[in-house]
Parts: structure tokens; sequence; C-alpha cells
């Protein structure tokens, strides 16, 4: 049996009657942030950056990338007023052991032949250098024509060992 099957109705029946009043949260984030985060399951970005519900966007994405994240982004700051990005990637990132050649072989060995052009188009934003890739996605949002110009960018390394951010841009 799966977790939504067995764990998840009695986690949220705990989340449930903890609730408290988080229910009349305005939408808009109160602190106007937006953080672009790795989906890496040993980030907590509430934790980390000290923002709870309410404050702040959590966007997460494998590898944390900018591009890929661009679409929430924009709906983030034209619709909800978030005037702030912090961009954390994180060490020993999945992101950093593999090519898209590899993955689109692995996956086009699990799906019909006329999938494979469909496999060819996806870009999966690998990178092999941590602080550089921090910096790439700082620099595409700061300069994209989409994000707000007055937007206040910055990338963090978050260390999976320690728990500690370190500024990188």
């Amino acid at each position: 049996m799966s977790y939504a099957e067995t764990s998840l109705p009695e986690a949220n029946k705990k989340y449930v009657e903890d609730f408290g009043h988080k229910g009349q949260l305005p939408l808009p984030p109160g602190k106007k942030v937006a953080v672009l985060a790795c989906m890496d399951a040993r980030i907590d970005s509430s934790a980390v950056t000290g923002l709870v519900e309410g404050d702040a966007h959590h966007i997460r994405n494998a590898g944390g990338r900018a591009s890929e994240a661009l679409r929430s982004l924009i709906i983030s700051q034209t619709l909800l007023g978030t005037k702030e990005i912090i961009v954390i990637h994180h060490s020993d990132c999945g992101m950093l052991t593999f090519s898209s050649d590899q993955v689109r072989g692995i996956v086009k060995k699990r799906v019909p032949h006329e999938h494979y052009a469909a496999v060819d188009q996806i870009p999966f934003l690998e990178f092999p250098d941590l602080d550089e890739s921090i910096k790439e996605d700082v620099a595409f949002l700061q300069n994209h024509p989409l994000i707000l110009k007055d937007t206040v960018v910055t990338g963090y390394n978050y260390k999976v060992e320690t728990g500690q951010l370190i500024k990188v841009a």
C-alpha cells in the first residue's frame, strides 16, 4: 500500500487539529518573498530560511532551476506581489551526477518509440559545478525581461551535511 493510503489520512488529521487560524492568512505572501529550491527531500526550505506559512512562496524542482520555475515566479510577482527571490541549490545534489543524454537513454528504455521525440525535448538542466549553477540562475532571473527589474535576487548553497546556507550570489 502507498503512503497516501496508509499514512496520509492520519497525518492530515493531526495537521487539521493543529491548524489554528492559518485559514485566515492572506493569499499574498506576507514577506513578499519567493524561495526557489531543489526538491531534495533533505531540504526544508521553510525551516532553513526561517519563513513560516504565510510568509513566502516555496517553489521546488529538481536542482532548484530558475528556467523551470519561471512560470511560477512570474505569477508570484505579477499576481501576488513578491519582490524578492531566494535561490537555494545544495551540496550532494543529484543534478551533479548525470547528463541529459544519460537520463534520456534511461527513459527511452521504458517508453514506446513514438515518445522518443518528447523525451528529446526535455531539458533536464543538470550542472557540473554547484556554485556556478547558483550564479547562473541568479543572473538568469536578474536579466530576464519577465522578472520585475527591482527584484532582489540572491543565491545560496545549502550544506545538507550541516544545514548551513552559504551566500554565493
